[in-house]
């Protein structure tokens, strides 16, 4: 057993809960929904963020009815995410399999993206949850901001630590952090709670994406990306970024030529990637996501040691070490 599923195996009750209340408010009779929904629901991912929304309300009390719906409107706002990001990205393959986008049409997937965002307005406002429907809508429009400038600078292809960071906070981390806030106001935890846990799963946030640049370019096939994806779509990346700070003026035209490609061949690929590694990209970004983990544990510290706890240590050490 994995340490993902080693976790799981002790929130199995919230879990499943959680699973037979996200599929039963996705059932519908329109057939192309239903068969849209259908696939999403046996193709699930790892569902950490349901997970981090059960487990930061385990942190302070046990979880009730509200924090099953905020984990449900949690992952109807990351679903939506990633079947508007395989269109905006023009990618075919999602986990291994066929896209949405693929499937059916980038019509049909922008559409089936709205329908889940607007399932997750109507979840919170039937439920009277108006505090979740708040903050998780700032994460949306934080997220859109995040993907339309990492737009505008993939284009002009500009790198900075900064921009990096911004559009990481915003893409990935604001999800991950509303995730442990909603679990934490789920249970009626205190304002200095709810604060901490929204900085500890804006940590979690950046440790997965600094391992996704990572897994990028290690290229392990489990991840159901391309070899070095994110450098064929400019996407700004930790290692580059790491890489690019203590290259000579000389290599640094050298990847920009390559890097301002339209299309980008495999040998152009190579020489990045080998570029990336001989420059220590891949080992100072471990170093970044170290501290960043280290920042996480203490914060954790700040709440009583109990199961809830020990798997958030766990789930930490999953998201810094996996190879998918």
């Amino acid at each position: 057993m994995n340490i993902l599923s080693s976790i799981k195996a002790n929130h199995l009750k919230e879990l499943k809960e959680f699973e037979n209340f996200f599929g039963n408010i996705l059932k519908t009779d329109h057939i192309l929904i239903k068969h849209i929904t259908n696939l999403v629901l046996r193709r699930k991912g790892k569902l950490i963020r349901p997970l981090l929304v059960i487990l930061s309300a385990k942190l302070i009390d046990k979880p009730n009815k509200k924090t099953i719906i905020g984990a449900s409107l949690v992952e109807l706002i990351h679903t939506a995410t990633l079947v508007h990001d395989d269109v905006v990205d023009n990618s075919n393959l999602r986990r291994n399999f066929f896209s949405i986008k693929a499937l059916w049409h980038s019509k049909v997937a922008v559409l089936y993206g709205d329908y889940l965002l607007a399932k997750g307005l109507l979840l919170s406002v039937e439920n009277n949850f108006f505090d979740l429907l708040e903050i998780s809508s700032k994460a949306v429009k934080k997220m859109i901001e995040g993907e339309l400038l990492q737009f505008k600078k993939s284009r002009r292809v500009e790198y900075t630590k900064m921009d990096y960071y911004k559009i990481i906070e915003s893409k990935t981390a604001s999800l991950m952090a509303v995730a442990c806030q909603i679990g934490g106001k789920s249970v009626y935890a205190s304002k200095e709670q709810s604060n901490i846990l929204y900085e500890f799963g804006r940590m979690i946030g950046i440790i997965f994406q600094i391992k996704d640049d990572i897994l990028d370019i290690e290229a392990n096939s489990k991840t159901g990306k391309t070899k070095a994806n994110d450098i064929i779509e400019n996407k700004i990346t930790l290692p580059l970024i790491l890489a690019l700070e203590i290259a000579s003026k000389k290599e640094k035209r050298l990847i920009f030529s390559i890097l301002q490609k339209k299309n980008k061949s495999i040998k152009d690929i190579k020489k990045i990637t080998k570029f990336i590694i001989e420059k220590n990209g891949i080992n100072n970004a471990y170093k970044i996501l170290e501290e960043y983990k280290r920042k996480s544990l203490n914060l954790l510290k700040k709440f009583d040691d109990n199961v809830a706890r020990k798997d958030l240590i766990n789930l930490i050490n999953f998201i810094s070490q996996r190879n998918y």
